[in-house]
């Protein structure tokens, strides 16, 4: 991973897909955030990003390349409100991000344990993406299966982060899942710019 952001690769495209959906200073936790470069395009973007990630190896380049107090040794699967909370984290995010296969590591029941446990993460009407795989294990149909038993309801999926039509054919998926309610906006103008009448 340290060997792509010195390349240059585009480490960043899921963070701009995330801030297209999120209101300026919103609340964004990234589950297994790697070598940190989400939440550094979110902060830039000046959104109150955090990570966390299980893998020493990953969050000590992470805390080289960015504010150490954005990052946290957390597992996707035991993240919780009040572990958040104990780890000097908010307890309530705008968006959740899990990308770049993720959801490959996790047992079936841990996938279904994060739907479960998310939308009381999740502020009402905030969402969780998930990047993925198509074919791997914890794709589409898993995660499904896991908002089946959960309050996360699929609003849109792609085949890329480019807003490209989903076919099971193609290798890739970003899927959107939205929190009951109605999600913060501000008043803008934020893109919007309505007329009178």
């Amino acid at each position: 991973m340290r060997g792509l952001a010195v390349s240059g690769c585009d480490l960043e495209v899921d963070a701009r897909f995330v801030d297209m959906l999120c209101p300026r200073r919103s609340h964004i936790l990234d589950l297994g955030c790697g070598i940190g470069s989400a939440v550094g395009a979110l902060r830039n973007r000046g959104h109150l990003a955090y990570g966390v990630d299980p893998s020493a190896a990953v969050l000590a380049v992470a805390r080289e390349r960015f504010d150490p107090a954005w990052f946290r040794s957390i597992g996707a699967g035991d993240v919780s409100a009040a572990g958040l909370v104990g780890q000097g984290l908010p307890a309530a995010y705008d968006a959740v991000l899990m990308s770049g296969n993720v959801p490959a590591f996790l047992t079936d029941d841990e996938l279904a344990g994060i739907f479960e446990r998310l939308p009381s993460i999740l502020k009402p009407g905030g969402c969780l993406v998930v990047g993925t795989s198509t074919a791997a294990h914890g794709g589409p149909a898993q995660q499904d299966l896991a908002a089946s038993g959960s309050e996360l309801t699929l609003a849109h999926r792609f085949s890329d982060w480019h807003l490209g039509s989903f076919s099971e054919d193609l290798p890739w998926s970003v899927s959107v899942y939205a929190n009951a309610g109605q999600r913060r906006t501000d008043g803008g103008p934020d893109g919007v710019s309505v007329l009178g009448s």
